[in-house]
């Protein structure tokens, strides 16, 4: 590939989601950055005609097909600081603010119900986290918390709605499941796997007048889906002993008669099915890459998963690492899948391989490496490190890291602990010591990329976002022998400073992991804090903002550049114009092309300010 043909990837849009409408049509929302900000269009995959939403707000994130397949939800928050109102953008017709009478809040949970009688939400504001149902006469608030509550699902008849909540743990990330009759709030059950073992929502019964829940459960310390009836107690729990790893629940068909469920082991995606009535667990035939994005950390439970369609027909949403979103439909009765929504045409990339590599402790760890084609002996690489924490790198499509490998850079992208799908001791591995296991993890990383001979240990550069730009400030202090620069983007620096700024559901998500408010945790808030380390910083640093960030805050990002070019270090402080990350092409482009220029000039000898 020439150095400049990675830049073809960024020319036309790039799918990040695509979400069944609910009830009977047939049509699916496609939510895609285009080249300024982000583009949503409803699609027909009968037909393959879709249609453009117009006049959407800037900035805009996870919308929410309506059950008219003519219309998004959407939050409102002038400027990507997710702080706002839930409004409804339609295909023609002016947009409307559903929720009028209501402060501004953050949404930490949204669903439509089938028959398109009822839209609930989760919302937070400094009241605490609230579970409203909206109607054409308003909304009618059910349940408040000060404890975290996300997560909010309505039944296929819009009767029933759940929430995840903490009220039996207060403090602690591991929910239970509380559900209620959106007539009145009164709380109808409530399901718990007990203070170690959490339970999440997925999806009511698709089919109206059936109150079954698809539950998340983890009694096994991994995920196993379950079946539950709220009004009878009656729970169906999938083991699946044979299976190691996680098996986590995606979808009903339309009959409820089965699920859609993907085993994830050591990173690596296989779909199934499971027949309720039969109770087999059933293998779905098709090709590797990535079929789900794990999300827990905003409106919906999965940033993008693979879904039914009509008559059983199982949609596969497909990604890798070179290749772009593709729709693979398997009807009833076919053993292969074929293609309904083909990719978008780029130009050829490189896949990346899994690895496992052991830490400091002896967990495994799973890496995603690649080095550029023809590629021999060490070389300067890349090493990123995914947002979150509980989120994961799927192996996903990944435009930038094939920019980095088109221009010469190995590549790699670690699992960290903290990451989801690798089990509950893995994804709470960080907590109470923020910083300490993911260093341990990344230090192991390092030392089996340069120890294989893939990476040059005197130009290895370390990239994240959001958390992951937390780990690159706090790695660059804290191992400050083992990089050449780093590439923080909307990057946590001083959580005491970013705690005063964040919104109250960020709050209260640290509060839990750090263990209590600043002033309770002081001393664990200046451990993890890369401020306290910056005076230990010896290489390079870019910092990449957003001036309405309300996650990462600019307050914080500020001080800590200010304090390391006191201390004589050579750090570059950018800030767009938007919340937590750029949506448009233009904006990933111009910072991949920055990076690339600063680490060139790293290699060469040469300050970045």
């Amino acid at each position: 590939m020439s150095s400049d043909a990675w830049r073809d990837r960024f020319n036309t849009p790039i799918i990040q989601d695509i979400r069944p409408c609910p009830g009977d049509l047939n049509l699916e929302m496609i939510y895609a950055a285009g080249l300024s900000d982000a583009e949503v269009s409803v699609w027909n995959p009968a037909t393959g005609e879709t249609l453009r939403v117009p006049n959407l707000p800037p900035h805009v994130a996870t919308p929410l097909p309506a059950a008219d397949g003519r219309s998004v939800l959407v939050l409102h928050d002038e400027d990507g600081g997710e702080v706002g109102h839930l409004w409804s953008y339609p295909v023609d017709g002016e947009p409307v603010d559903l929720t009028p009478e209501l402060p501004s809040y953050t949404l930490r949970g949204i669903d439509v119900a089938r028959d398109g009688s009822a839209v609930v939400i989760a919302t937070v504001t400094d009241e605490g986290f609230t579970l409203y149902h909206l109607t054409g006469a308003g909304a009618h608030r059910l349940y408040r918390s000060r404890n975290e509550a996300w997560n909010s699902l309505v039944s296929a008849d819009g009767a029933l709605t759940s929430i995840d909540t903490t009220d039996h743990n207060p403090g602690i990330r591991r929910f239970a499941v509380t559900v209620l009759d959106t007539s009145d709030g009164a709380v109808l059950a409530s399901i718990s796997d007990g203070p170690l073992a959490p339970v999440r929502g997925v999806r009511f019964s698709p089919v109206a007048g059936d109150p079954r829940l698809l539950l998340s459960t983890e009694r096994t310390g991994f995920a196993r889906p379950a079946v539950w009836n709220p009004l009878t107690g009656a729970r169906t729990d999938i083991e699946a002993p044979e299976l190691t790893g996680e098996l986590v629940p995606l979808d009903w068909s339309d009959d409820g008669a089965r699920l859609l469920l993907v085993h994830v082991d050591g990173g690596i995606h296989r779909v199934y099915e499971y027949d309720l009535q039969a109770g087999r667990l059933l293998r779905v035939s098709h090709p590797d890459g990535a079929y789900f994005f794990p999300e827990v950390a905003c409106a919906v439970i999965n940033q993008w998963s693979s879904h039914y369609g009509p008559d059983g027909q199982i949609r596969l949403l497909r990604q890798r690492a070179d290749l772009p979103f593709e729709v693979l439909a398997l009807d009833r009765g076919e053993s292969e899948p074929r293609n309904v929504l083909a990719p978008q045409n780029v130009v050829s990339g490189i896949p990346l391989r899994s690895v496992t590599v052991a830490s400091k402790d002896g967990t495994a760890l799973q890496l995603w490496v690649a080095a550029p084609e023809g590629a021999s002996g060490p070389l300067p690489l890349i090493l990123r490190v995914h947002g979150g924490p509980n989120l994961a790198d799927v192996g996903g499509y990944h435009p930038a890291a094939q920019a980095w490998l088109a221009e010469g850079f190995a590549y790699a992208s670690l699992n960290y602990r903290g990451s989801v799908t690798f089990g509950r001791t893995f994804r709470e591995g960080f907590w109470g010591a923020v910083g300490d296991r993911e260093l341990e993890d990344v230090e192991a990383a390092w030392r089996w990329l340069v120890d294989e001979g893939i990476a040059d240990p005197s130009a290895v550069f370390m990239t994240g976002s959001s958390y992951g730009g937390f780990l690159t400030l706090l790695s660059l202090g804290r191992l400050p022998d083992l990089f050449a620069g780093g590439f923080a983007f909307i990057a946590l620096a001083d959580w005491k400073l970013a705690y005063e700024d964040m919104h109250p559901a960020l709050q209260a998500a640290w509060r839990g992991f750090l263990g209590g408010r600043p002033e309770l945790a002081e001393e664990r808030f200046r451990l993890s804090s890369p401020m306290t380390y910056v005076e230990d910083v010896r290489a390079p640093v870019l910092i990449n903002q957003g001036r309405h960030d309300t996650r990462t805050p600019a307050r914080q990002a500020e001080a800590y550049a200010r304090r390391l070019r006191a201390a004589g270090g050579d750090v570059l402080l950018r800030f767009f114009e938007g919340g937590h990350g750029p949506v448009g092409n233009e904006g990933v482009v111009g910072k991949i092309e920055l990076e690339l220029e600063l680490a060139r000039k790293a290699l060469r000898g040469e300050r970045w300010s």
